[in-house]
């Protein structure tokens, strides 16, 4: 069958035509051959247009269909397209947020799991996230007033400390710096002093030194030497002794034993005392009358002389 060639140039035509509209929907984002749910939400202001994105963690998986104004609510309503290979619940939100800082926005799925799956044509909330702009405002705002208030707390500090530097009186920063600077010199003129009394005495302070270094050895062997006492035996060895004492002084005070017969006796005491009243008029008599001691005391061996003889013979 032979086919015209008006035929052909139709044929032609249509298939320019399809193609360019396909073409044109591709450059829009749409694909003819993908049928995409369709969503709704709202927010209290528009900052979106029709070429702004829907995305899923930073991935496109949509776009916005249409925007428009509720004049009843107050409301932007804005219906949005997704691929219809993505599922969540209804639970989801839809989040409005600044792609960049030239002020570029997009729409966010915060995909929630939980609960029933959202179907084309659902209601879903929305939440607006503060860019970048708007959170350094805030915080310029908060930060302006802090910095105009240290500001004035720094020119305050500098005009007291311009009056301080100013004053000539007595109690001035100029007065004080000037008996800080003659301290100054007078400490180092001490240092000069002290240094070259280390050095004139450099050899007195290394002997010194060695001194102290050999005492601090003999410390120590002597810390060593004690702690090998064993002081719980001493002691120990020490309480006994102490009871002996206490045993033998208990005695004593009893009357037991010669010192203790010595000390309670008071027929020794009075033999003692009679014998030492002898004892003093022998040693009278010796005084007294030596030539009758003479053959006692002498080397020589002299004949005994009776007390009559003697008395004769004087």
């Amino acid at each position: 069958m032979k086919v015209s060639r008006e035929i052909k140039t139709a044929i032609l035509v249509l298939s320019g035509i399809i193609l360019l509209i396909f073409l044109i929907n591709y450059l829009k984002g749409e694909n003819l051959f993908e049928s995409p749910d369709t969503y709704y939400t709202e927010f209290d202001y528009n900052a979106l247009t029709k070429s702004s994105p829907v995305t899923v963690k930073g991935n496109a998986v949509g776009k916005i269909k249409d925007i428009k104004y509720d004049y009843e609510t107050g409301k932007t309503r804005v219906e949005f397209t997704v691929d219809d290979q993505l599922k969540f619940s209804k639970e989801s939100k839809v989040r409005l947020y600044a792609t960049g800082l030239m002020g570029g926005n997009a729409l966010a799925i915060v995909v929630d799991n939980e609960g029933e799956l959202a179907k084309s044509g659902d209601f879903l909330n929305s939440e607006v996230e503060d860019d970048l702009i708007s959170s350094l405002t805030k915080n310029f705002s908060g930060v302006s007033n802090n910095l105009d208030s240290t500001l004035k707390s720094a020119d305050t500090l500098l005009v007291s400390l311009n009056n301080l530097v100013e004053d000539e009186s007595e109690d001035g920063l100029k007065s004080a710096i000037a008996e800080l600077n003659a301290t100054m010199k007078s400490f180092k003129t001490l240092s000069f002093s002290v240094n070259a009394l280390v050095k004139n005495n450099d050899a007195k302070l290394s002997s010194l030194l060695d001194n102290f270094d050999t005492i601090a050895q003999n410390l120590s062997v002597i810390t060593s030497d004690l702690q090998k006492v064993k002081f719980s035996e001493t002691v120990a060895k020490l309480d006994e002794t102490l009871s002996s004492v206490n045993n033998l002084m208990t005695g004593i005070q009893s009357g037991d034993g010669t010192i203790g017969k010595l000390l309670k006796d008071e027929g020794l005491y009075d033999n003692l005392e009679a014998a030492s009243k002898e004892m003093e008029e022998l040693l009278r008599d010796i005084k007294l009358h030596p030539a009758r001691y003479r053959r006692i005391l002498s080397k020589k061996e002299i004949p005994y002389t009776s007390p009559k003889e003697e008395g004769q013979n004087n």
